[in-house]
């Protein structure tokens, strides 16, 4: 699991086109580093309380303080804008197209604290910009494996190289599912909860199959043939028949594996020749679907058997 450091600059370069960023001043500051993925309005520290202000997050000037900032004399203004310097920030942000006056850049210049200009009202910046931050912090990993979309139920398929993961991924994009990724699939993980599978942008929409080479998803199966990023939901590990001494032939009890610290659910498929994997892990996916919604099959023939044998009437 990992935690990237999230710099003004990087997250300017990633979000400057969604946000509409205009880099106005403090170039030199561009390093500088967001501690906190969120916004603060720093309304507070401009009429001179500072005591809490939050200035480990980029800060956002709109219309109220804008407005506080220039009903104030010359004099007053310059001290709450040295005040507000004084306390080291990530960036500021005027929204709304509103203009910093030649004080506030001077002093943003000097403190080297970049400071920027959008068209955005208010909290529609802070909204974007924040969930731009959350998904900039959110922890993130690599799994060796290809995703596919089966009915909405996210699949990454796993096992060694040469079993038949490429095989399996062709064969259930044929039947109408949609490729996430191939080979290697990166894991987001959002709200603490769920797990983000997607593709490098260098290969996504690509696949490399043994003997030909690569291969143009959406060229030649449609434009539904995949898709950008997708929840997960199961693991397929694919394993020969031979390294699976004890074959689960009821399913009684969910295995799981861990990603990104979350349990997901997992089931083992024995490889050998003849059996159809790519039907059997439609299959598995359907099934995941079908717990999801709070039946489990196998606990309710458990239960028939069980009320059979007390000599109950069969349900």
């Amino acid at each position: 699991m990992k935690h990237d450091i999230v710099t003004v600059e990087r997250f300017y370069t990633s979000h400057s086109g969604t946000l509409e960023l205009k880099l106005i001043a403090g170039a030199g500051g561009l390093k500088r580093v967001i501690h906190e993925p969120t916004i603060n309005r720093p309304g507070l520290v401009l009429t001179g309380f500072t005591r809490y202000f939050a200035n480990k997050r980029v800060q956002v000037i709109g219309n109220a303080e804008a407005f506080y900032l220039k009903s104030l004399t010359e004099r007053k203004r310059l001290q709450r804008y040295r005040e507000f310097f004084h306390h080291r920030m990530p960036a500021v942000v005027f929204s709304r197209n509103l203009r910093a006056d030649e004080a506030f850049l001077r002093l943003a210049e000097e403190h080297d604290v970049p400071t920027f200009q959008c068209p955005l009202i208010t909290m529609k910046f802070i909204n974007r910009a924040t969930l731009a931050l959350e998904a900039m912090f959110a922890p993130h990993g690599t799994e060796m494996g290809s995703m596919v979309d089966i009915l909405g139920v996210g699949v990454l398929i796993r096992g060694d190289s040469g079993i038949g993961k490429s095989e399996s991924v062709l064969a259930l994009i044929e039947r109408g599912y949609s490729l996430v990724s191939d080979d290697v699939t990166k894991v987001t993980l959002l709200d603490g909860r769920d797990v983000m599978g997607t593709s490098s942008t260098v290969t996504r929409g690509h696949m490399e199959v043994r003997g030909i080479g690569i291969i143009d998803v959406a060229a030649m199966f449609g434009i539904r043939s995949f898709r950008l990023d997708k929840r997960l939901d199961l693991v397929v590990t694919l394993k020969q028949w031979e390294h699976v001494p004890d074959v689960d032939r009821v399913g009684m009890e969910q295995e799981t594996v861990k990603i990104l610290g979350v349990d997901i659910p997992n089931v083992t498929i024995p490889v050998r020749p003849g059996r159809d994997l790519a039907r059997l892990i439609e299959v598995a996916a359907f099934h995941t679907k079908l717990m999801a919604s709070g039946r489990n099959p196998a606990k309710e023939m458990n239960d028939r058997l069980i009320a059979q044998m007390a000599g109950a009437p069969k349900l």
